[in-house]
């Protein structure tokens, strides 16, 4: 059974699946799989040990459990002064 994501992508994320948010209706029940779908779909070339993952706006680990209308946001390394 699909359940539908809305999900963010932050900044080198952003710019390679082309767009910053999206719904996504997939079978993913956890953090891991979600993004291991889009990465493999959309080429993004990271892997989970190197981003960090949100949902419904808290930092989680990657095991995470999913359900119906979550916000998920993936946050590469970021950099600054």
């Amino acid at each position: 059974m699909n359940t539908t994501y809305q999900i963010s992508y932050f900044g080198i994320l952003a710019e390679r699946r082309g767009l910053a948010a999206e719904t996504l209706s997939h079978p993913a029940t956890d953090v891991s799989a979600l993004f291991e779908e889009v990465n493999n779909a959309h080429q993004l070339g990271f892997a989970t040990s190197d981003l960090r993952a949100a949902v419904n706006d808290e930092f989680v680990s990657w095991d995470q459990p999913l359900k119906d209308g979550d916000r998920i946001a993936f946050l590469p390394p970021m950099s600054g002064g």
